[in-house]
């Protein structure tokens, strides 16, 4: 089984922005998983205004790699998580709201906080200077 999922990969000052959702204690990428037959691009926009209340820039938005990983918690259907990240540019203000409890940034000494497929952006980043 293949869990599709899109998210936003937004640094700052060598940090990672994270969002934890509400009853979990586990931190995420922000994004999600898309609806119908959406596009990556539309998932990403919607996923994005709900979670953290902001608007990407759909002109902005870059495909920056996709990553897979068994899902946590060792499902018994072997189920492997895809994740296509993005970068983009955004307005508003940035605010957890919808399902999201929280958010933080996240250097790469938080890795162990985020899932396997989100660890394997962190590895990338740190590879190439942006993840601090």
């Amino acid at each position: 089984m293949l869990i599709d999922t899109v998210a936003w990969v937004h640094v700052e000052d060598g940090r990672i922005l994270c969002a934890r959702p509400r009853g979990k204690d586990i931190f995420y990428i922000p994004g999600g998983k898309r609806e119908g037959s959406e596009s990556d691009l539309q998932t990403l926009l919607r996923e994005i205004s709900e979670e953290l209340a902001v608007g990407l820039l759909p002109g902005t938005v870059r495909h920056v790699g996709t990553y897979e990983a068994d899902q946590p918690g060792g499902h018994p259907d072997g189920a492997v998580v895809r994740m296509s990240c993005y970068t983009g540019d955004y307005t508003g203000t940035l605010a957890a709201s919808s399902e999201i409890d929280e958010f933080a940034w996240f250097s790469y000494a938080d890795r162990p906080r985020v899932p396997p497929v989100d660890q394997l952006l962190f590895d990338d980043l740190r590879a190439s200077g942006q993840l601090r």
